[in-house]
């Protein structure tokens, strides 16, 4: 961030804007304005993907994946990974809190390469520390797991800063619904709670943010407060927090360090738009990392879906990386499988806003489809998707022999007008991003 506050365009910087097919030196001026991120480490650079998310950039997608306190099994955990880079994550954060945590932490971090890795230090700061003494831990131990984390090369971390002592207080005393659902500020809350001292990262964010920038890694800010029911998004306490964020935000801009922030959670459908624009104009275009957002509180078993109808629309409203949601939210820790599933409907997700958010550019993927599509190319349509193993699945259950699908069969409508399409002059990708562009600028 310093570099290209200085007028250069630092290496990583080329590297993403090459992946990106974005213009190097705007992209250096929305790094030095805080208004884009690089993901990384500096003691991992060449082993992992710089990783950019924020304005301009295709909406990512991270995976969680970690042990419970419940279930310890690390080569499930390990299996996640791996199906994170193959199912097309764009980062992984580890969330383990049973086992070995520093030693699944490493563990991730070699089988999710060359996606970057993320980590809520908190979790094992809460966890461990209670064990090793006997007691709530003292504040500067929290300060001492963080720093072990981006030792181990951490690229992003979670830093629930912005949950203050009062506004711990106000959230257990509160009518909320659901009143933390955050479990880093849940664990945070009751640290204040019971020591009477304020949050160690807020208390200490000078200090972090000299950790931060000695191993140039970037701080995701917490929201400990978003709401876990639609009844609750956008009040007082989740406004609050994110009014604290901003502040640290901007301490944190001033020293070079790089920032993204952490958004709801629970929000109905036509507040979504809403939760980009306000914490856009908050936090002056900083990058946005939401959870979801889940636009209904019943979907048990396929949360996936509505995270997905929310995540759909924040993306195009402006929200630069998406937290995937698995069928198992709220029910269980997932299966690979069910990490399989969130993955891929969160990438639908994303693609479909960066869509209307980047236009022509997003959409080369989805004309390609189409114009293989209109000509029948299966082989073609197969390597185009998301899941192509599923797809050639479903297109050969019944085993019918038609050059068609089984849906309409020998009354496909290209094959019914396939004597008046003959020999006819498809269009070009080009051409129909062309017609995609006329009616996106309409739109």
């Amino acid at each position: 961030m310093l570099e290209a506050r200085g007028g250069s365009v630092p290496g990583e910087v080329e590297e993403v804007a090459r992946l990106e097919g974005v213009d190097p030196s705007k992209l250096a001026r929305r790094l030095a304005e805080g208004r884009v991120v690089i993901l990384r480490n500096a003691r991992r650079s060449g082993r992992v993907r710089p990783t950019g998310v924020g304005e301009g950039l295709r909406t990512k997608v991270n995976v969680n994946l970690g042990t419970s306190g419940t279930v310890v099994d690390v080569g499930m955990e390990a299996e996640k990974a791996r199906i994170a880079v193959r199912y097309g994550a764009d980062a992984v954060m580890d969330l383990s809190i049973g086992g070995d945590i520093t030693g699944v932490r490493r563990l991730i971090l070699r089988e999710a390469e060359p996606l970057p890795v993320g980590t809520v230090p908190t979790y094992q700061a809460w966890i461990e520390g209670v064990k090793r003494y006997k007691a709530m831990p003292p504040a500067d131990w929290f300060l001492k797991v963080l720093e072990w984390h981006l030792r181990d090369g951490v690229d992003f971390a979670t830093i629930h800063a912005g949950i203050t002592r009062e506004l711990a207080e106000k959230a257990v005393r509160s009518r909320r619904v659901e009143p933390i659902v955050s479990r880093g500020g849940a664990m945070l809350a009751a640290w204040m709670l019971e020591t009477g001292e304020e949050n160690p990262y807020y208390a200490n964010w000078d200090y972090v943010l000299d950790l931060f920038a000695e191993y140039d890694a970037v701080i995701s800010l917490g929201d400990a407060l978003r709401p876990g029911a639609i009844a609750d998004a956008h009040d007082d306490l989740q406004l609050g927090e994110l009014y604290v964020n901003a502040r640290l935000l901007e301490r944190a801009r001033e020293r070079g360090v790089q920032v993204m922030v952490e958004g709801p959670g629970h929000v109905p459908l036509n507040r979504v738009a809403l939760d980009v624009r306000m914490m856009k104009a908050i936090t002056r275009g900083a990058p946005y990392y939401v959870l979801g957002p889940l636009v209904t509180d019943v979907a048990a078993g396929y949360d996936h879906i509505a995270s997905a109808i929310g995540a759909a629309i924040a993306a195009a409203k402006g929200a630069d990386m998406i937290c995937y949601i698995t069928p198992a939210e709220h029910l269980s820790l997932p299966t690979p499988e069910q990490v399989k599933e969130g993955l891929i409907a969160a990438r639908i997700a994303a693609h479909a806003g960066d869509i209307v958010k980047l236009g022509p550019r997003a959409a080369r993927w989805d004309a390609e489809m189409s114009i293989r599509r209109a000509r029948l190319d299966w082989p073609g349509m197969f390597k185009l998707t998301l899941d192509p193993e599923r797809a050639r699945r479903i297109h050969s259950q019944f085993g019918s022999p038609t050059k068609a699908c089984d849906m309409c069969g020998q009354y496909c409508a290209f094959l019914i007008l396939g004597k008046w399409l003959k020999g006819r002059s498809w269009p070009s990708v080009d051409e129909a991003l062309d017609r995609l562009g006329d009616g996106h600028r309409r739109c």
